[in-house]
């Protein structure tokens, strides 16, 4: 991996991470394009990278992550992937290359967007406060997020449909998906460390730090302006986009 691949990565990584296209879909075709194989500190690299974008969030939601209450609803919701991770790893692992699975996925998950949005104007009165969220609901959704360990499925395609379902406003499932990504990913990115730790030579330390630096600054920027988007659009032309990339994923690996 060189410098200018690390740079490509993370703004990739940063781009994706809080937007309902899957991120792993992204970074398995920007690797391809890019002649990157999947060697052992490329995967951890990509792990690496995510707490930077983890680290956005934190930036953007402190005031929020000092709310007794939306605190508790984070770990609540956590908590479903926590007992599904610990408990198929090792399972979930084998998955992460199935890219039949990873187009189906993309697939399926564009068209349930598209469905929520439409069946949008039947909701009369969305929740529009994160405070608003009740434990229930956080457990629910949390049971969502346990769907994007399939790869193409996006932990933030998951959490958001499950807000929406259960009656959130576009901007308070974003938000509420956001901050439920800290605890999940930082809890992900820290047992694939722990499985797979190892040393780094001075080269890879710059890379990572590169890596992680970029995915930082891009996912604030991207936070910010997937908010300010939300104000003004549905989340219909993701679903719209994930269908096309499920169609690309299918020509380019599947012909």
């Amino acid at each position: 991996m060189t410098f200018l691949d690390s740079v490509v990565l993370a703004v990739v990584e940063g781009v994706t991470e809080f937007l309902p296209v899957s991120s792993t879909a992204h970074m398995i075709l920007t690797a391809y394009i890019l002649g990157i194989s999947q060697s052992f500190f490329v995967k951890s690299f990509e792990i690496i990278i995510q707490l930077g974008a983890i680290l956005a969030v934190v930036a953007v939601y402190l005031r929020k992550f000092t709310d007794r209450k939306i605190l508790m609803l984070s770990l609540i919701g956590f908590l479903p992937s926590a007992v599904t991770g610990l408990l198929l790893y090792p399972y979930i692992r084998s998955f992460f290359d199935n890219r039949p699975l990873l187009i189906v996925m993309l697939f399926a998950g564009g068209l349930v967007m598209i469905m929520i949005e439409m069946m949008d104007r039947n909701l009369k009165k969305p929740l529009n406060n994160l405070s608003a969220i009740t434990l229930k609901k956080a457990a629910a959704i949390g049971l969502f997020q346990t769907i994007s360990m399939v790869p193409g499925v996006s932990r933030a395609a998951a959490t958001i449909i499950g807000g929406r379902f259960l009656g959130l406003d576009r901007k308070t499932a974003a938000e509420f998906s956001f901050i439920l990504a800290v605890p999940t990913m930082a809890a992900a990115s820290g047992l694939d460390i722990m499985k797979n730790g190892r040393t780094f030579t001075a080269n890879e330390f710059l890379l990572l730090l590169t890596g992680f630096s970029v995915s930082f600054l891009v996912a604030l920027a991207v936070i910010r302006f997937f908010l300010y988007f939300l104000h003004r659009h549905s989340f219909m032309v993701f679903g719209f986009y994930r269908i096309i990339l499920a169609a690309y994923f299918f020509l380019l690996f599947l012909r």
